[in-house]
């Protein structure tokens, strides 16, 4: 009897509706739930459902309850899923409503939480910048006194580096506290001096099945503050490079700490000078910008079918293996208003054809995306090479070289 799985919100963001589709090749029945019009629904999502229940929102978890429970009454429900982060705690209420597996709302609230996140990898003894969690102004001051400069302002629930600031002093903070007023928590936190890296994994049963790590050039942080940078988000080949040891040492613990079973996570870690790790966050769902779709450039394979084989078989039966290095370069158009042309393109296709996988920029005429609100920005190049200095020489050179234009 084919297992019956609730997905929410198969179709969005739409990232989502690959996932989605990876559920229908395995095998099972796929139930979407989700409060996009059927018709809105992404091909990919639509072609792999074998129902969708439709509400008015997401947000409203006793409604979503009373449906969910009462289709239960109706067909078997043996797992709920969502790889979305604003109703990860709705999928593990349901699940813990209609006695399912996965992750139960306790075991989630770490991963929606940043500071109860750190509060368990502390006790675990792992390395964690130093934090406080502040509600108020004057909680943020006192907090600041004691972390100490430079700081770093989040939010415990957010994602990326979404109301994200750093402070180098007191004065710069005062400036900071305005633009985070309307978050009703945030974690001030130690500002680590380091490279930074993501730690990402597919697991089934408490077993790493798959991992990945992704260097970012520059910091996501400076990509935030500074318009003109393309942001890099480089996928490495090789996992067993000494220097990335002990990131995937720290991921594993950390999974550990947290009791990661089944699904996909997305670690980020800093790397700093003398050598020293120290944990970013996680969330219990994949990477966002793409990442995924560069993770299967890196491997020639289907990662989006790959999760959803290990969450409702419990492996994953293809081999996986890292044949290359892969880049994606975001671009962000000079001017405002629509996209007018772009220069650069061209030449550095004529020059690196090859080992350009994607290209999937905004077209001419189409209007600018807010570059603060999204890190693709204004569209994408993914490269990809078996050598890492080739590959990041592409990536650096599309960065600096291809330029969008609007007016």
């Amino acid at each position: 009897m084919a297992m019956n799985v609730l997905m929410i919100s198969p179709g969005y963001p739409a990232e989502m509706a690959f996932f989605t589709r990876g559920l229908g090749y395995a095998g099972v029945v796929v139930i979407g739930l989700g409060d996009q019009s059927p018709d809105d629904l992404p091909a990919a999502a639509r072609e792999a459902l074998d129902d969708y229940i439709r509400v008015d929102s997401l947000a409203d978890t006793e409604a979503v309850t009373d449906t969910v429970v009462g289709l239960a009454h109706h067909v078997r429900i043996d797992r709920v899923e969502c790889l979305w982060e604003p109703y990860m705690l709705l999928a593990a209420w349901l699940r813990e409503r209609l006695e399912l597996p996965g992750l139960t709302v306790e075991q989630t609230v770490p991963f929606r939480d940043k500071e109860r996140m750190k509060v368990l990898l502390d006790a675990a003894g792992l390395r964690t910048p130093w934090h406080v969690a502040a509600k108020t102004a004057a909680q943020v001051r006192a907090a600041a006194e004691r972390v100490g400069y430079p700081l770093i302002v989040k939010p415990v629930d957010g994602a990326g580096s979404a109301d994200t600031y750093r402070a180098d002093s007191a004065a710069e903070l005062e400036a900071v506290l305005p633009m985070i007023r309307h978050l009703p928590q945030v974690s001030v936190e130690e500002f680590v001096d380091g490279e930074e890296f993501t730690y990402d994994t597919i697991c089934a049963g408490g077993q790493v099945l798959f991992e990945n790590i992704c260097q970012y050039h520059p910091r996501p942080l400076l990509t935030k503050m500074h318009e003109w940078i393309s942001p890099i988000t480089l996928a490495l080949r090789d996992l067993d490079e000494p220097g990335l040891q002990g990131g995937r040492q720290l991921g594993r613990a950390v999974l550990t700490a947290l009791g990661f079973s089944d699904g996909f996570t997305h670690m980020e870690w800093y790397r700093k000078a003398d050598g020293e790790v120290v944990f970013g966050e996680i969330g219990a769902r994949p990477p966002g910008a793409r990442t995924v779709d560069v993770m299967n450039f890196v491997t020639d394979a289907d990662l989006f079918s790959a999760w959803a084989q290990a969450v409702t078989q419990g492996q994953i039966t293809a081999s996986v293996e890292r044949r290359y290095n892969a880049a994606s370069i975001f671009k962000r158009a000079s001017g405002v208003g629509r996209i007018t042309r772009y220069e650069g393109l061209d030449r550095l296709l004529a020059e690196y054809g090859e080992h350009v996988v994607a290209v999937d920029l905004l077209p001419v005429g189409a209007p600018r995306r807010d570059w603060r609100a999204t890190l693709i920005g204004d569209g994408m190049v993914i490269v990809r090479h078996p050598e890492l200095a080739e590959t990041l020489e592409m990536a650096e050179r599309f960065a600096a070289e291809l330029q969008l234009f609007a007016s």
